[in-house]
């Protein structure tokens, strides 16, 4: 597999491939769980160390994360700035009163693809995309969500596509899954 990292590149063959990404949502419900956290960690762990994020950034363009009080209190204080002066100046309340979200794209934070308070950014910009996480097939509606978003998040998925369901003995065996060594 040849990997993409150009953005506009990644946008418009996810755009092409939409209605593909949904069926193979559909199709990896069908497996165990834990036998698909494993290829995708794996891939995971491969494709991410061949992608710097430093030189992209898009994520800190396109995704709201979602900051808990946790989050709010370390990135201001990090700034050195009072909560409550600093909670309206950069941050909405999620309308499913989850957290707090900041108020506009592209983050107020980003400063040449890179994040100006790296070290006291919210724990849902540490952890994205997300993909070391287990239970994968669980969060799939998000990580279809992403695949336009994120270069690792399009080159997992792709690579996910050709382990998984390009085999055609898989189609068959109903949650077997036959490991394809990287």
């Amino acid at each position: 597999m040849i990997m993409k990292t150009d953005l506009n590149e990644i946008k418009r063959i996810a755009g092409l491939k939409e209605d593909e990404n949904w069926e193979f949502r559909s199709f990896l419900k069908g497996f165990d769980r834990k036998e698909i956290d494993i290829i995708e960690h794996k891939l995971y762990k491969d494709i991410s160390s061949k992608i710097d994020c430093k030189t992209c950034g898009n994520c800190c363009k396109e995704v709201l994360p979602v900051l808990n009080q946790k989050d709010i209190k370390r990135l201001f204080r990090g700034l050195n700035l009072s909560i409550h002066n600093s909670k309206d100046r950069y941050l909405i309340e999620e309308e499913n009163n989850e957290g707090f979200t900041f108020n506009k794209k592209p983050c107020p934070f980003l400063d040449n693809n890179m994040c100006s308070q790296y070290q006291y950014r919210p724990d849902d910009c540490r952890s994205y995309p997300h993909l070391h996480k287990n239970n994968f097939v669980s969060r799939l509606i998000n990580v279809v969500g992403n695949i336009a978003i994120c270069p690792i998040v399009f080159n997992v998925y792709e690579a996910l596509k050709e382990q998984v369901w390009d085999n055609s003995e898989l189609g068959e065996s109903k949650g077997k899954i036959k490991t394809v060594k990287l």
